[in-house]
């Protein structure tokens, strides 16, 4: 008995989405899009291109785009929800009442919402209140993955279906989907990692060096993972895909609109000049101002997220923070090994061997 083709519906227009649609569409599911803007819809449905985001990518003929939300949400199984975090939550609002519980609903946004400090499948989950819910992240570059360069994701969800049905919508030669239960360690390390590239395209156009970025990266992957944990989330995540996998591609990649960001501003310009630059805003830009909030009401240590805040918002010169980062702490290299708690005890207990080597 054949088996039966799994319909598949993705909220938005832009570039993953896009690319997450065709290759589902290769995979033999029925695919429909829903955006807004009817030009990229006719355009989609036409000449089986999105012009705006993915020009020189060839969409699978079968994917058929729509503005019509309730047409596109209509028997879908799997609802990928490829919409940014500033409007992710009025998008849902707007689908609502043609979702049914049955459905699976999968994020594919990396982003947290500014007023509630919610992640994405939390929004998901809030407003539908539906059981099917999971998120996708990653090193997942769209224009590679467009050039059908192998890459790999993670689906995290609680539920075994979830995942099961993503893996199997999605899952093909080039693109391969990796399996997790750990919804809110995934998902924080797809919003965290935004900050650190940030960070690392600063200090590659100070010219720093390879040894430099590497600290960089492992110490921000210290952060995340310390932060993380405080909201619940296992520490071994950060090792995975969606933790030093998709910081490394964000740290290193000139593609990432992050890094160009920080780039800019380590060549001297200001915040606003290097997000006009761009054309858009870089996620990781708001995300730095959350998650500092939120990590000094929780206790969390995170020194370069707060450096980063201060030349971003207060004016710091890129050269000026990457100064102030040197002389902070040298407490434990993984904490989750050695607490920096003891390594602070044992500095107390020893005293201060410089001051008495004077």
């Amino acid at each position: 008995m054949a088996e039966q083709q799994i319909s598949v519906a993705v909220l938005g227009g832009g570039s993953f989405g896009t690319a997450l649609a065709s290759i589902a569409a290769d995979n033999g599911a029925k695919v429909r899009q829903w955006m807004r803007d009817e030009r990229l819809v006719a355009q989609i449905n036409q000449e089986h291109r999105n012009g705006r985001y993915l020009p020189d990518y060839e969409m699978n003929a079968a994917v058929e785009a729509s503005t019509d939300i309730a047409a596109v949400l209509s028997d879908a199984e799997l609802v990928l929800v490829a919409i940014p975090s500033s409007a992710f939550r009025s998008v849902v609002q707007a689908a609502k009442p043609y979702l049914s519980a049955e459905q699976i609903l999968v994020s594919t946004t990396k982003g947290i919402e500014p007023d509630s400090f919610m992640l994405m499948s939390d929004v998901l989950s809030e407003e539908t209140g539906f059981a099917h819910i999971g998120v996708i992240a990653g090193p997942n570059l769209a224009s590679e993955i467009a050039d059908k360069q192998l890459t790999a994701t993670v689906i995290a969800s609680a539920d075994p279906l979830t995942r099961t049905r993503v893996q199997q919508a999605l899952g093909c030669r080039y693109f391969r989907v990796y399996a997790s239960n750990d919804r809110h360690g995934v998902e924080l390390g797809g919003a965290l990692k935004n900050i650190y590239a940030i960070a690392a395209g600063m200090a590659a156009a100070l010219g720093m060096g390879e040894n430099t970025r590497s600290m960089l990266m492992t110490r921000a992957l210290a952060e995340m993972s310390r932060f993380a944990v405080a909201h619940g989330a296992n520490p071994m995540t950060f090792l995975g895909l969606a933790g030093v996998g998709d910081l490394i591609v964000t740290c290193s990649s000139h593609l990432s609109r992050n890094y160009r960001v920080g780039f800019a501003m380590g060549e001297g310009r200001s915040l606003d000049q290097a997000i006009e630059a761009l054309g858009q805003v870089a996620e990781g830009v708001n995300t730095v101002r959350l998650v500092c909030a939120k990590a000094a009401q929780m206790g969390v240590y995170m020194p370069m997220a707060e450096g980063l805040y201060h030349v971003l918002f207060d004016g710091v010169p890129a050269k000026e923070m990457a100064r102030m980062l040197m002389m902070g702490e040298q407490s434990s290299d993984v904490e989750f090994v050695l607490p920096r708690e003891a390594v602070q005890q044992a500095h107390r207990e020893t005293g201060d061997w410089h001051a008495g080597n004077q």
